[in-house]
Parts: structure tokens; sequence; C-alpha cells
């Protein structure tokens, strides 16, 4: 099997691993380096030597012979009888078989939710989840942020003490628990979607890599729940959204905004996935804000043109979200939808009373809507004020650079 064969197996294989030895053994910080060393192995033997025929009972059987190992070590490291006490060698475990595969589903689905844990901050649930489920390195998770790998390292390991602190056994949680905590594990993977397309800082618009792997796991998150219509809303919405990739930024790397892009370069094959996910999943009991941000993705990429768009059903959609997610990211576009059915002066009212809110009044995003409703209203020098306002505010080199490139045009300058 070529080498990237080989790796896309290991990257699957991933999390079912870990899944299993979290749920016989315990120990989540020191199950995961054994995974490690197991995956490692895995990578060097198999290109040489051949996938074994059971990959995954392979890899569970040399992280388990590892974990034995490490935690032997620390057992004589430490010499402390509270550890002694409590340690059981996996050769002495009686919990089932930790490469069974009937629990292969319910190993991942209870690693995600672990990632997710409520006791733990947005931003470790996502390092966690790239780290553990995602299988990216300490490395490349903290380059995805641009943060320097000992600060990610030092977030990683304190997600997982608290996990341990929590005293959390590895199980699905309770009947009670599990809406709630599915939400968290979706809010999740929204959060690292948006920061692949659309980047908050750094010199380039959009991380292929995090977007691609919020695809990757959305997709894992279907296959374990294909009737949820949240799942299934949350991946359509990637690809509806994703499939514009290739056409949002120039030659140049600059940003392309979606009235001006080339729609033949748009994904037609995302978009027909996308499309047929959310068809089948709108039936399908209550209808949640992933899939209305779906509807309206599906609405925008079936259009023809920018001036084919239906703008009055995505003006009903969007007032459909606000009843079932009223935020003000889903009030700051519906006053776009709404200036696009009745007028600019209509959207600049509802901008208004956004800027009262302090959650949104400082993000560059207000400042950009309101500088292109000015624009389209004909005040051209307030338009370029909001423009600039909007550049000095956000973090993101390609967006400085178009928003500042549009106050000058509409000083003149070029």
């Amino acid at each position: 099997m070529p080498d990237d064969e080989v790796e896309d197996l290991l990257r699957r294989l991933a999390p079912q691993v870990l899944g299993a030895v979290v749920r016989r053994y315990g120990h989540f910080d020191t199950a995961e380096d054994a995974v490690q060393e197991s995956l490692l192995a895995a990578a060097v033997q198999w290109p040489k030597d051949g996938v074994p025929d059971n990959p995954r009972a392979w890899l569970i059987t040399v992280a388990s012979r590892r974990l034995t190992d490490l935690l032997r070590s620390e057992q004589a490291r430490q010499r402390r009888e509270d550890v002694v006490a409590t340690w059981t060698p996996p050769e002495q475990s009686l919990a089932p078989a930790a490469d069974r595969p009937a629990s292969e589903s319910d190993d991942t689905l209870i690693l995600l939710s672990m990632c997710c844990h409520p006791s733990l901050s947005p931003a470790s649930q996502i390092a966690l989840t790239l780290r553990a489920v995602g299988g990216l390195t300490t490395a490349e998770v903290a380059r995805a942020f641009l943060v320097p790998e000992a600060t990610m390292t030092r977030r990683i390991t304190r997600a997982k003490q608290r996990i341990k602190d929590s005293g959390v056994p590895f199980g699905l949680p309770p009947v009670s628990e599990r809406t709630e905590r599915l939400g968290a594990v979706l809010h999740v993977l929204y959060l690292i979607f948006n920061e692949g397309y659309a980047s908050t800082s750094g010199p380039s618009l959009q991380r292929v890599e995090l977007s691609a792997e919020a695809i990757r796991l959305a997709r894992m998150v279907h296959r374990l729940l294909p009737d949820d219509g949240e799942v299934a809303g949350l991946l359509a919405l990637m690809l509806l959204t994703d499939a514009r990739r290739p056409a949002r930024t120039g030659p140049d790397g600059g940003l392309v905004p979606m009235a001006e892009q080339d729609r033949s370069r748009w994904n037609a094959a995302d978009i027909a996935e996308g499309v047929a996910l959310l068809t089948g999943a709108l039936p399908r009991g209550a209808t949640g804000p992933y899939q209305l941000q779906a509807a309206i993705a599906a609405v925008h990429d079936e259009a023809p043109s920018a001036e084919a768009t239906d703008w009055p059903q995505i003006l009903a959609l969007y007032e459909l979200l606000l009843r079932v997610s009223d935020n003000p990211v889903v009030r700051l576009n519906h006053a776009v939808a709404v200036a696009m059915v009745r007028g600019a002066q209509a959207g600049l009212d509802l901008i208004g009373k956004l800027e009262a809110d302090e959650r949104i009044a400082g993000d560059h995003r207000l400042h950009a809507v309101r500088a292109h409703l000015l624009e389209m209203a004909g005040d051209r020098s307030a338009a370029r004020d909001a423009y600039e306002a909007a550049a000095w505010r956000t973090t993101s080199l390609p967006q400085q650079r178009y928003l500042h490139a549009r106050a000058a045009r509409l000083t003149g300058d070029r």
C-alpha cells in the first residue's frame, strides 16, 4: 500500500484506537502517547511489510503494550502508594477486549464527547479535538492557530488534566446530557471549519487544512449518526460553503467577494452533495440552525449569478433562523438580506440597532456591512470611513487589504 494510503488509513483509525484504549484502560494522556507510538510504528512498518489483516486490532495491541510500559515506568518513577493501589495493569483488566469491533462507533463518539467536555473552554475543546480525534500533531495544531508549540502543548495538557480531574468515566454521557454534548461537538466542528474558511488572523485568507479537517470529522459524525438532521445539516453547510473556496481568492491571494466570483469555479460535486444531504435532512423532525444555514448557502450556490440570487427566500430563511438562533451575527446577516430586498436604508436601520450590542459593536464585520450598505445608499464619504474602520479592526491581512482598497476606490485613489 502506498505511503499516502497508509497515512489516510491511520488518520481514520486513530480516534477508534484511542477510544478503545481509553475505554479499557483509562489514563487519557498516557493512552494518547501510546497510540501515537503505535501509529508511528505502523507508518514505518506497513509500507514495507504490508497492512495487517485487522489493522485496528494491530494498532490497539501495540498501543496496549506500550501503555503497559509507560504506566509501569510511571509507577517506578513516582513510587507512590496511591498510584500502585489504583493502577491495574492491562493484562489484569476485566474490561471487555479493547479491539472488539462492535464499539468502533461508540468509542469515536465518546472520544469526541470527552474532547468537548463542558468544563473546557472552546479554545481547549478545539485544540483537544484536533489533537486526539483529528490526529494532528501538537505542532500542526499550533501552526493552525498561529501560536507557539509550547503554548499549544500547555493548552492541551491543561485540557487533559481538567478531564482527568473531573472524574468523568469513559462512556457516553447520560441520556439527559447527550443532546447538549452533541451540540457542543457540532459547535466545535463549526468553529474549526469557520477558522479554516475565513481565518481570523494571519497572512492567508483561508487555512485549507483546517476546513478540510472539519469536513472530515463532520463526515465521521454523520456516518455514526446518519439519522440526525443537524449533523447532516452541518455537513451540508460545510460542503456548500467550501464549494466556493476556489473562487474566493484572486491570483495574488486577495479576497474576491461572492458577488464578483467566477461561479464556474465553484465545486459542483460539493454543491450537489450538500443539497442532497439537506434535502434528506429537512423532512426529519424539527429544523435546526445548521439546516437553516445550509438552506441559505444552497440558495446562494444554486443561483446562476449574483443578480439572480433569490433574496426574498434568503430573507425568509434568516427570519426563521432568528427564531431558533437569535445572535448578533445572524442579525447582521439578516440586515444584509433586508437591504437586498427592501433597500439599503432598511438594512442600515437594523445595523444602527446592532451597534448598541457590545457583543458585535467592535467587530470588523459590522463596520464592513455598514460600509457596503452606505455605498449602496450612495453615501460614498461615510462608506469610505466605515471601510477604513473595518480594516483597522480585522487581524486578517487579506481582509485588511480588501477593505483598504474599497475605501481607496471611493476616494478615487488607485
